[in-house]
């Protein structure tokens, strides 16, 4: 990385959360039960999954994969943060920083597209139930989750590449608890009005049509139950409900970050959590 990149900078300093010594005491605290919840209960799923015969299913198949893509997602950057707490001085190397960028967009460019299998999981479920086991064969369910994580490695590239060669020769302060790219970006030392617009059309490109999709496929499946029953329907949205918040609280904060030039905001840090923790949960 050194190599390629002229760049002064060889550390940033992260703002955390907050600058009260004792808000970062309780935070700790909160972080670390959060933490340690997410992994433990994301880590059931998926030894459920695997031990049971009865769970053997395409869609616990890609439940187990998407609470897996959950675990990486959430420890990226959130060990550092609750570390961070207890440390005065909070600094990220230059290539700690670019390490988690790669993958902060390898997990997100991954779960989106994770998220559009188990959309289309449902549909060819409700819709088409009598094809059923022969569309979401083993095979195909296998070939959905390797395209994700190829989804995840093009996107995290392909967004390194517009923001690896520019330069770091001053400013140095990320107002953030981990390397988020927007605020990186900003701290070039050159124009990077460009290379923001790359960024947001890239990343702007996958949520969208990610988004899309999954509108596009929820709306054919109540469709579908409207026109058979009410009390499918009724069925059909408990079962979805929880697949749709987390669809809402996900690609919520990547619009509002992604979605325009790249300007600052103090709601910014609760949004990032978002992103890379709280919608672990209802996963």
């Amino acid at each position: 990385m050194d190599g390629t990149n002229t760049s002064m900078v060889t550390m940033f300093v992260l703002l955390g959360l907050t600058s009260s010594h004792e808000l970062q005491l309780t935070f700790f605290v909160i972080f670390s039960a959060f933490y340690l919840a997410i992994v433990l209960g994301n880590l059931l799923v998926i030894l459920a999954v695997t031990s049971d015969p009865h769970l053997h299913s395409p869609m616990y198949f890609l439940l187990a994969n998407l609470s897996f893509i959950d675990v990486c997602q959430a420890s990226f950057a959130t060990p550092k943060m609750i570390v961070d707490f207890l440390s005065e001085h909070k600094t990220i190397s230059y290539n700690g920083c670019i390490t988690q960028i790669f993958f902060s967009h390898l997990f997100t460019g991954g779960e989106m597209v994770l998220l559009v299998a188990m959309a289309y999981d449902r549909y060819v479920a409700i819709c088409r139930p009598l094809r059923y086991v022969t569309i979401m064969s083993r095979q195909f369910c296998t070939i959905l989750v390797l395209t994700s994580w190829a989804a995840g490695i093009v996107h995290t590239l392909s967004q390194l590449a517009f923001t690896f060669h520019l330069p770091f020769c001053g400013p140095n302060v990320v107002d953030s608890f981990f390397c988020d790219l927007p605020r990186v970006t900003q701290l070039a030392c050159v124009d990077t009005y460009v290379t923001e617009l790359l960024i947001m059309a890239n990343s702007g490109l996958l949520s969208l049509s990610s988004f899309l999709f999954l509108l596009t496929s929820y709306a054919v499946i109540l469709a579908t139950l409207w026109l058979k029953s009410s009390a499918a329907m009724a069925k059909a949205l408990s079962t979805l409900a929880a697949h749709i918040t987390v669809v809402i609280l996900f690609f919520g904060p990547c619009v509002f970050i992604y979605m325009w030039p790249f300007t600052t905001y103090p709601v910014d840090k609760i949004i990032d959590l978002l992103m890379v923790s709280a919608t672990r949960f209802l996963a």
